[in-house]
């Protein structure tokens, strides 16, 4: 036998498996184990973070100077549509991502298709979104500022400071007594944290938004410029608020000032003396030394008496035409007048109109 095939029996290889310990086999399992409960619950808090709603329903979250964080989740704990759990969420991004204080001001609209992550970012980033502000049937500059402290950021002095400033008003074609003309009640989308001067600014702008061509036209037939418009339509705002009697008390005051007759207004007393809820203008009342007794001086008091609205302004400017110089409110206190061309017709309607008072024993 060839040596090449002899096969030596005291030499075979032996092939033996590997022992692995128990403990190192469940370690590895545990680990998986954890591994995989690590990616649920990552997957989870993702999921919480990024896209679980953060509230029921929108709302508006305001953020006024020198807020923290802190501020800012103590406001929104206070709101019914959120639970604790998903203000702790946000309280947590604040705490892990961080937050620059103080926040960024404005109005931050919260809508339920945000999730906390989502709501933390707008935050950081300070895209904050337009409010609507409103403001009508309101008297003095006092009145707008208080009103609009109600609505915006800034205080009710930054405003009226401004209002009652010369060089101001001067720069916007008024003076303190004719600035209520400037002001046209309605409703305007601006920022929350807009500024007092921005927000007069953009009241500037409307103010001659609206006083197009066509109006200033209509203005100077009358014979009126547009503050002098706002002026007489503040007096027949305080005249009357019944719409159709509107025109009618225009045309009277505008026949009174073409004949170059005292325009003997009564509203004109009660801003005179400072007291509107008047019932009765009596002789005492009469007799107050101001520029704004119109039974005293001829024409247009100074400056508007009221922050006229729009309509009234178109009362003025579409002001009916009639022979009417007289009114007087009616007997039966239904907030409508009787209407006369003749001082005798005029006291007529006046004498039962004071009946009316004296047997509601209405003195004052």
């Amino acid at each position: 036998m060839s040596p090449l095939t002899t096969i030596n029996s005291d030499y075979m290889p032996t092939f033996r498996a590997k022992k692995h310990s128990p403990i190192r086999l469940y370690v590895a399992i545990a680990f998986l184990i954890i591994i995989n409960i690590a990616i649920v619950i990552g997957c989870v808090v993702i999921k919480q973070y990024r896209f679980s709603s953060f509230c029921k329903e929108d709302f508006t979250l305001y953020i006024g100077r020198n807020y923290t964080a802190a501020s800012i989740l103590s406001q929104i704990s206070q709101d019914d549509t959120l639970s604790l759990r998903k203000t702790d969420r946000l309280r947590h991004l604040f705490a892990t991502k961080g937050f620059n204080e103080p926040a960024r001001t404005g109005a931050y609209r919260i809508t339920t298709d945000m999730s906390a992550l989502e709501v933390y970012e707008l935050l950081t980033v300070g895209n904050h979104s337009p409010v609507r502000v409103t403001f009508n049937n309101l008297r003095t500059v006092e009145d707008f500022a208080s009103s609009m402290a109600r609505q915006l950021l800034p205080e009710k002095e930054e405003f009226l400071a401004l209002l009652r400033d010369d060089a101001y008003c001067q720069e916007k074609g008024f003076t303190p007594a004719t600035i209520p003309a400037m002001l046209l009640p309605d409703s305007y989308e601006v920022y929350w944290n807009t500024s007092a001067d921005r927000l007069l600014d953009r009241m500037a702008r409307e103010y001659d938004y609206y006083w197009d061509d066509t109006r200033r036209q209509k203005a100077k037939s009358i014979g009126l410029t547009p503050i002098e418009v706002a002026t007489l339509a503040s007096i027949v705002e305080e005249e009357t608020n019944v719409a159709d009697e509107m025109p009618v008390v225009a045309g009277l005051y505008i026949n009174r000032l073409r004949k170059r007759i005292p325009l003997q207004a009564d509203p004109t007393i009660k801003f005179a003396v400072g007291d509107f809820m008047l019932k009765r203008i009596l002789t005492k009342h009469l007799d107050v030394e101001s520029p704004y007794n119109t039974y005293k001086h001829y024409g247009l008091p100074p400056g508007p008496i009221r922050i006229a609205s729009k309509r009234a302004i178109e009362s003025v400017l579409n002001y009916k035409r009639h022979n009417y110089l007289y009114m007087c409110a009616k007997e039966d206190l239904s907030g409508r007048h009787n209407f006369a061309s003749t001082l005798s017709e005029h006291n007529r309607n006046a004498a039962r109109y004071h009946k009316a008072l004296n047997k509601l024993r209405i003195m004052k």
